[in-house]
C-alpha cells in the first residue's frame, strides 16, 4: 500500500475516534455512529489494501520463480 493511502486511512480513522468520542461526551448519538462508522470504513480500507499487497507479493514471487526457469 502507498505510504499515502496509509496515512489517510490512519487520518480517518483517528478522525473517527475523535467524533465517536465527541458524540460521547456530549451525548449526541449520531455523531458517535458516524465516528464508529469513519473507523469501520478506514479498517476496511486498509484490508482491502493489505490483500492487495498480498496478491502482488505472491505475483511478483510466481514471476520470479518462472524467470529462473
Amino acid at each position: 500500500m502507498a505510504m499515502e493511502d496509509k496515512i489517510n486511512n490512519k487520518t480517518e480513522d483517528l478522525g473517527g475516534k475523535a467524533k465517536e468520542a465527541a458524540g460521547n461526551v456530549t451525548g449526541d448519538e449520531n455523531l458517535a455512529q458516524q465516528g464508529r462508522n469513519d473507523q469501520a470504513k478506514a479498517s476496511v480500507k486498509n484490508a482491502v489494501n493489505d490483500a492487495k499487497e498480498g496478491v502482488k507479493d505472491a505475483m511478483d514471487k510466481v514471476k520470479n520463480a518462472l524467470r529462473r526457469d
